[in-house]
C-alpha cells in the first residue's frame, strides 16, 4: 500500500480552527458526516472501497508530530489546551465506516464531533487520490505542467496591467479534491516561485508549513450548521455561530462564511455589530457579482467603509474568474480568491466532485441552504422544508 496521507497536517486550516472552537464550546456534540459523488464518475467509486478501507486503517494510525505541534503552537489564534488535546490526539476507526451501495461509495463518519469533524479532508484525498491513480499519471502529470504554466503567464500578463485600488491575491484551496499529494506540493511550490506577487498562501498546513506560506482558513459551513442542533431557537442559529466565533478568536481569523441559508438569510442576521467585527466575507455559491453588489451595499448601509473590508470568492473559481470579479471590486474593496480544483486538480482529467458534508448532530438534522440550488444539501426533507420556512426562503 502507498499511503495518501502521511501526516495529518495535509489538511484545511479551517478543521483546526473550527476543531478548536467546538472543542472549547460544545466538546460533548455528537455528529455525522456522509461523502456524496455530485457528478459521474469514469467507473464505479464502489471499485476503491478495498482500497480505501486500507487507507483509513493507515490513517487511523497517525499521530501528530513534535515539529506539527510546534508548528500549530505558533500560529497566534491557536491556543495551547487545543495544541495539547491534538499531542494525544488519533483518529478512532470504530467512527467511519466505508461500504459499497451498488455502484456507489458509501462513507460515513458518526461519533463525537471532535473525532470525527477532521475526517472530511483526508477522506476527500483519499478517494481522488485513489481514483485518479487508474489513468495515465505521465500524460495528466504532463498536461497540467503545461497547464500550470499557462496560468504563470496569464498572471505575468495580468500584471501589465494598471492595478486597482486594492492588490490581486490568490490562495490555493486545492487540498479536498486535488490529483495527488505530491501534484499539489509541485503546483503550490511552482506558483509561489513564479508569481509571489499574486501567490500569497495555501489553505493546507502541511504545504503552508513546509513552504513558508501563509496559511489560510476560516470557518465552513459544518460550523454554522452545527448551531442548528445546539438548543437555540432556529431563526438564531446564524448569530449564535457567530458569536461563537467572536468569543473564540477574538478578532482573529475574521471572515464569515455567508450561504448556509442563502446571501440574503445571512444579511438580516450580520446587523452593524457583527459587521464591525468581522473583516470580510466569503462567497462560495450563487452569482459573485450579485452577492458583492449585495454585500457592499449592506456595509454602505450600515456606513462601514468597504475599503476597510475583504470580499473573499471561493465558489469554483478559474483564475480567469478569479480576476474578472477582481475587475468588479478592486477599486470598492480588498479581495481574495481561494481557487481549488481548477489549481490541484487542472490536468485534463474530469475531476470528482466529492463531498462529506455534516448531515446530522445532536440526534437531529442540519442543512445547508446555499444560494446554488445543486448545492443545497439534507438527508430530511422535513427539516429542510422548516428551515425554508422559518428563513422565509423560496423552494
Amino acid at each position: 500500500m502507498q499511503p495518501i496521507i502521511q501526516s495529518l497536517l495535509d489538511t484545511d486550516l479551517y478543521k483546526f480552527t473550527m476543531w478548536q472552537a467546538m472543542l472549547h464550546s460544545h466538546p460533548q456534540t455528537q455528529a455525522e458526516y456522509s461523502f456524496v459523488c455530485r457528478n459521474q464518475p469514469a467507473y464505479p467509486l464502489a471499485e476503491l472501497l478495498a482500497d480505501v478501507n486500507e487507507q483509513l486503517d493507515h490513517l487511523c494510525t497517525l499521530r501528530f508530530a513534535p515539529g506539527e505541534l510546534a508548528y500549530l503552537r505558533g500560529l497566534r489564534y491557536i491556543k495551547s489546551d487545543f495544541v495539547d488535546f491534538l499531542r494525544i490526539f488519533s483518529f478512532q476507526r470504530e467512527f467511519i465506516t466505508a461500504a459499497a451501495d451498488g455502484d456507489a461509495l458509501r462513507i460515513r463518519a458518526v461519533g463525537p464531533q471532535v473525532h470525527t469533524m477532521a475526517f472530511e479532508i483526508f477522506v476527500l484525498a483519499i478517494v481522488n487520490e485513489l481514483y485518479f491513480r487508474r489513468f495515465d499519471a505521465q500524460a495528466a502529470l504532463a498536461e497540467g505542467r503545461q497547464r500550470l504554466q499557462s496560468k504563470i503567464e496569464l498572471l505575468r500578463g495580468f500584471a501589465k496591467e494598471p492595478a486597482a485600488r486594492h492588490p490581486f491575491e490568490f490562495f490555493d484551496f486545492g487540498v479536498r479534491r486535488r490529483f495527488s499529494r505530491d501534484w499539489q506540493r509541485e503546483v503550490v511550490g511552482t506558483l509561489k516561485r513564479e508569481v509571489p506577487m499574486y501567490f500569497k498562501g495555501t489553505s493546507n498546513v502541511l504545504l503552508a508549513k513546509d513552504l513558508e506560506l501563509v496559511p489560510i482558513g476560516t470557518m465552513a459551513h459544518e460550523y454554522l450548521q452545527t448551531y442548528q442542533a445546539l438548543g437555540v431557537r432556529l431563526r438564531d442559529f446564524q448569530n449564535a455561530a457567530l458569536e461563537g466565533w467572536v468569543q473564540e478568536y477574538r478578532g482573529d481569523l475574521g471572515v464569515a462564511l455567508t450561504d448556509v441559508v442563502g446571501m440574503d438569510a445571512f444579511l438580516a442576521d450580520f446587523d452593524l455589530y457583527f459587521a464591525k467585527l468581522f473583516d470580510g466575507l466569503r462567497h462560495d455559491s450563487g452569482d459573485p457579482i450579485v452577492w458583492g453588489e449585495k454585500a457592499l451595499a449592506h456595509y454602505a448601509r450600515l456606513r462601514i467603509d468597504a475599503h476597510t473590508k475583504r470580499l473573499v470568492f471561493s465558489d469554483g473559481l478559474d483564475l480567469q474568474t478569479a480576476i474578472r470579479l477582481y475587475r468588479a471590486f478592486a477599486d470598492r474593496t480588498q479581495t481574495g480568491f481561494g481557487i481549488g480544483t481548477n489549481l490541484s486538480n487542472d490536468v485534463g482529467l474530469t475531476p470528482l466532485n466529492i463531498v462529506m458534508k455534516l448531515t446530522g448532530c445532536n440526534g437531529q438534522p442540519v442543512a445547508k441552504l446555499s444560494d446554488s440550488p445543486g448545492k443545497t444539501l439534507c438527508e430530511d426533507q422535513t427539516f429542510l422544508a422548516y428551515l425554508r420556512q422559518v428563513f422565509h426562503i423560496e423552494e
